[in-house]
């Protein structure tokens, strides 16, 4: 997984994570300045630094790293790109450098010739799999997908795109890292993967709906069905189209409570079936 790029699009989305991750009060994320710098000489890139306002020089520079693989030269590199920073920007601010790992295993641990910042909380590690959710934070409750394993992943997205409710920056981020922890699946299976009222939650549901509204109620129902078919299938049959404009209003709404169960095209073929049976018998 793609955990820099991942996390780089989380700070850029919650202002307020760094702080939640260092346990420091959110309310001093006011004025920070979220970015990706590189420094020249060895084209080292932090994978974000806070920087305060101009005005506020009493507030430290955050240097973050994220780490999920082994390497026993990290905090060398840290070191590295720190001084090398300081140097080429010469900030007045203090610093500190948070080091964010997917786990504590992946921490090779302080290094003798930089104790005194381990010992001060100039750096601070942070153990994601440690970590203490506030189930009130959105922000964490993403970080927490990210290393969460792929059999709890897909419920936790559900509960995530709820709270997100319409938020559709924070949606495309969800899905967004289920992408990337499910490599083999295309977007649309992952979206398969949801019911039809985690679906109703996404910006995806919410535009068709919309664009449903403004074709009319019958047109708009329609519409939506045949994109969710489209997208699970392929491209329908001319026959299975003339099928479903047959419906009703009432029948199309309950093709769309159910059309996320559905595994195969075999099992719309069965939903007309039944829904022909039900025909004759109301008949006779």
């Amino acid at each position: 997984m793609r955990t820099d790029t991942i996390f780089y699009q989380l700070f850029q989305t919650f202002d307020t994570l760094l702080f939640e991750l260092i346990g420091e009060p959110i309310e001093n994320a006011v004025g920070y300045k979220f970015e990706s710098v590189e420094v020249k000489e060895k084209a080292f890139r932090f994978d974000g630094i806070f920087t305060p306002p101009d005005t506020l020089q009493a507030k430290p520079i955050y240097f973050v790293e994220v780490q999920f693989q082994h390497k026993s030269d990290f905090y060398w590199d840290l070191m590295a790109e720190i001084c090398l920073y300081l140097r080429q920007y010469k900030p007045p601010n203090q610093w500190k450098a948070v080091a964010i790992f997917a786990q504590r295993t992946l921490d090779y641990g302080s290094l003798h010739h930089y104790q005194e910042f381990f010992d001060s909380g100039r750096i601070i590690p942070i153990y994601l799999d440690e970590l203490l959710v506030n189930p009130e934070s959105l922000a964490l409750g993403v970080v927490q997908l990210v290393i969460a394993k792929p059999i709890n992943a897909i419920n936790l997205a559900k509960q995530l795109a709820v709270n997100a409710n319409t938020q559709a920056e924070i949606l495309k981020l969800i899905e967004t890292v289920l992408v990337y922890k499910f490599p083999k699946l295309s977007r649309q299976e992952i979206e398969a993967m949801f019911t039809i009222s985690d679906l109703k939650q996404t910006r995806v549901y919410q535009d068709a709906r919309q664009e449903g509204r403004q074709e009319g109620r019958q047109e708009g129902e329609l519409s939506l069905v045949l994109r969710i078919l489209n997208r699970r299938f392929g491209k329908l049959s001319d026959r299975h189209i003339l099928a479903l404009q047959k419906l009703e209003v009432t029948q199309i709404e309950e093709l769309a409570e159910q059309l996320l169960d559905f595994k195969s095209i075999d099992d719309l073929e069965n939903w007309f079936n039944s829904q022909a049976n039900l025909a004759k018998e109301v008949q006779e």
